[in-house]
């Protein structure tokens, strides 16, 4: 399963998954909730995720270091400010709450099993493989980072 490390960018992954998310959400059974009741959950985590997703994005290019996840061993800094003091990855954390607000907006039991794939997904094929590149690179800092630092929150 090495073929897929590194593969696939993570926003595209998250679109695919929301889209089959989309596809299985009329499959019973369904949670009937109001309309308001649903955007009203779904709003928040999305403002939030795309807000989670930014900041991060900032903070490497502030760092003038790679924001390409396909290319993590051409990081040039390893960023620990920001909403990294927070979480070492808030960029796949945010597609994460995005994703869990589709979710609400969809509102059916289905679409819940999207995050969950997303995260074994970007667990395995993603963080897995950039964490071998980044603590290669940068020893002893990075896994010092690890231990003071969560992976998601």
């Amino acid at each position: 399963m090495q073929a897929l490390e590194l593969k696939v960018p993570p926003p595209a992954v998250a679109v695919l998954i929301a889209a089959g998310m989309w596809l299985i959400a009329d499959l019973p059974p369904m949670v009937v909730l109001p309309q308001f009741l649903r955007t009203l959950t779904a709003l928040p985590l999305a403002v939030a995720g795309v807000a989670m997703t930014i900041a991060g994005a900032l903070s490497f290019r502030r760092a003038r270091t790679t924001i390409n996840p396909m290319q993590p061993q051409a990081a040039a800094a390893l960023v620990r400010s920001g909403v990294y003091r927070l979480s070492r990855n808030p960029m796949y954390l945010g597609l994460l709450l995005v994703l869990l607000a589709w979710t609400a907006f969809l509102s059916t039991l289905w679409a819940a099993l999207g995050p969950l794939v997303y995260v074994l997904y970007i667990n395995r094929f993603q963080i897995a493989p950039e964490e071998r590149v980044l603590s290669a690179k940068f020893g002893a800092s990075y896994a010092e980072y690890k231990a003071s630092v969560r992976q998601w929150l």
